[in-house]
């Protein structure tokens, strides 16, 4: 592996694209573009580069995203440290802002109805915690919604 000093990185050039995939990286309704734009980001070391996958790294709210911007960095040979996993609420008054939503709908609602208002709406929220649940995110969604009271 070639490790290039900060001068050196400054050099090399930056993608055609690299506005595009920099807003893509910083998009918060689609972590899979996210995804997609560090892994093209992480083919190009450069300064610029280099300061978006770290601010990217430290300030995600989806785990597997920051991840990815460490490895790029890393490969890079940067000196640095992987966040830990955030504990609890991702997005600070998620339960207020799901018990709104709840609220807004008919009292017979289905979960269904809930699942596409969220979307519609928060579309942030769903793609937060899609990507950081996984597999699990639809029973972690559906538990979620019955156990917000109606009040």
């Amino acid at each position: 592996m070639i490790r290039l000093n900060n001068k050196e990185a400054k050099k090399i050039e930056l993608p055609a694209n690299y506005e595009e995939l920099k807003k893509s990286a910083n998009r918060t309704s689609n972590w899979r573009e996210r995804l997609d734009a560090i892994e093209e980001l992480g083919q190009f070391k450069n300064k610029q580069v280099i300061d978006v996958l770290t601010h990217i790294m430290n300030n995600d709210a989806v785990y597997k995203i920051q991840e990815a911007a460490y490895r790029k960095l890393k490969a890079f040979g940067e000196d640095v440290q992987l966040p830990s996993r955030k504990k609890g609420e991702l997005i600070k008054g998620l339960r207020k802002i799901l018990l709104r939503i709840k609220k807004s709908l008919p009292e017979d609602h289905t979960f269904n109805e809930f699942e596409e208002k969220l979307k519609k709406m928060r579309m942030d929220i769903y793609d937060t915690y899609e990507g950081e649940k996984g597999a699990d995110f639809d029973n972690w969604l559906e538990n979620t919604w019955t156990a917000l009271s109606k009040k």
